[in-house]
C-alpha cells in the first residue's frame, strides 16, 4: 500500500492506495479460481457426464470427480442412466402416495382405440424406460420423450387392432403388454434413441361408458356359462372315475372267479385221472374205497339211519323206529 495526497475542496487528504502488483495478484487469483471452478465437476452415482468440445461429443465420464477444459471450451451434460422414467397414457397422476390422485381431465384421445372386430375400447397404460446410451439419447433424436409417446401409442393401437374387444379386455390382456414392449424396443432401437424399455403395463382396459352396461351383462353371462361348465365338469369328474373304478373292480372279480374255476376244474380233472389210474391198478380195492368214502360223506347228512341185513324177514317188535335217531 502507498500513501497518496489528494486535494479535495482545497484540503489535502492522505489516502492509502493499493499497489498495482497487489491488484494484479487479486485479478489473477480470481481468474485462477474461475478456471478451477469451470474445470472441475462432479458426476453422481446414478448418472454419467457427456462432454462436448465446441458442441461436438468427445467423451463420456463416469461418476466421481472429473475435469474438463474451462472457459466454455468443453461443456458437460449429466444424464441419469440408472433412473427409471415413466410415461402415462390415457390418464395423469396428480400426486402419488398411499391414496394416489389422478387428473380429472379427459384423455380419451389417447385411450380410445378401435379393436379388430370394429368395437371400441378405452386402454390406459404406462411405459417405464431408462437411458442405456446417453450419447444417442442426447444427439440422435431431437425430443426423445415425445418420440416415446408417439411410438408407444402407435404400437399399442396396432396390437389392439389385431385383437377383438374380448381378447383385449379379458382373454389376451396379459399377452398384449409384452408384445407392445418388444415392438416398441425394436422401433426405438431403429431410431437410435438410446432408450431401453423396462416394462409396459396395461393400467386399465374398459369398453366406452355408453356400452358399459351391455358389456357388463355379456360378462355376467360369460361368467354364468363358465360356472355351469365348471359344475358339470365337477360332476363328470366325480361320476366317471367312480364308474370306471366299479367297472374295473367287476372285471377283476370276474377274472379272479374265472381263474378260480379253471384251477378247480384242472384240479378235479387231475384228481379224477389219478383215481382212474389207481382204479386200473386195483379195481376191487378202489371200488370199496370209493364206496366207503361216499358213505362217509352221505351218512352224516341223514337224520335216521336203519341198517338191515338183506336176509332179514321182519323187524323186531322192540325196535323203536319213531324215536329220534332211529336204531343202529
Amino acid at each position: 500500500m502507498k500513501k497518496r495526497v489528494i486535494n479535495i475542496g482545497g484540503e489535502q487528504i492522505e489516502m492509502m492506495v493499493p499497489d498495482k502488483r497487489i491488484i494484479m495478484f487479486i485479478i489473477l487469483g480470481i481468474i485462477g479460481l474461475w478456471i478451477v471452478l469451470s474445470s472441475v465437476y462432479t458426476v453422481d452415482a446414478d448418472e454419467v457426464g457427456v462432454i462436448r468440445r465446441f458442441g461436438k461429443h468427445t467423451r463420456t465420464t463416469d461418476p466421481g470427480l472429473n475435469f474438463k477444459l474451462p472457459w466454455g471450451i468443453e461443456k458437460v451434460t449429466k444424464v441419469k442412466v440408472e433412473r427409471v422414467y415413466k410415461e402415462e397414457f390415457g390418464f395423469r397422476t396428480v400426486s402419488a402416495g398411499v391414496r394416489t390422485e389422478y387428473s380429472s381431465a379427459d384423455y380419451s384421445s389417447e385411450s380410445l382405440m378401435l379393436t379388430g372386430d370394429l368395437n371400441s375400447a378405452l386402454v390406459e397404460w404406462i411405459v417405464q424406460y431408462r437411458i442405456k446410451d446417453p450419447v444417442a439419447y442426447l444427439f440422435r433424436v431431437k425430443n426423445v420423450e415425445r418420440t416415446i409417446r408417439y411410438v408407444s401409442e402407435s404400437i399399442l393401437r396396432q396390437v389392439v387392432g389385431d385383437n377383438s374387444v374380448d381378447e383385449v379386455i379379458t382373454v389376451r390382456r396379459q399377452d398384449i403388454a409384452p408384445e407392445v414392449k418388444q415392438l416398441m424396443q425394436e422401433l426405438l432401437d431403429e431410431y437410435e434413441t438410446g432408450i431401453d424399455i423396462v416394462t409396459v403395463n396395461l393400467q386399465d382396459v374398459n369398453p366406452p361408458q355408453k356400452v358399459q352396461p351391455a358389456f357388463n351383462e355379456v360378462n355376467e353371462a360369460e361368467q354364468d356359462k363358465e360356472r355351469i361348465i365348471n359344475e358339470a365338469l365337477q360332476v363328470y369328474n366325480s361320476a366317471i372315475p367312480k364308474a370306471k373304478g366299479e367297472a374295473e373292480q367287476q372285471i377283476l372279480e370276474a377274472e379272479g372267479y374265472a381263474t378260480n374255476r379253471i384251477n378247480r376244474a384242472k384240479g378235479d380233472a387231475e384228481k379224477f385221472i389219478a383215481v382212474w389210474r389207481e382204479y386200473n391198478k386195483a379195481k376191487d380195492v378202489t371200488q370199496r374205497r370209493l364206496y366207503l368214502e361216499m358213505m362217509q360223506d352221505v351218512l352224516p347228512k341223514l337224520d335216521k339211519k336203519i341198517i338191515v341185513d338183506e336176509d332179514l324177514k321182519s323187524f323186531l317188535p322192540l325196535l323203536q323206529l319213531d324215536t329220534k335217531g332211529g336204531a343202529r
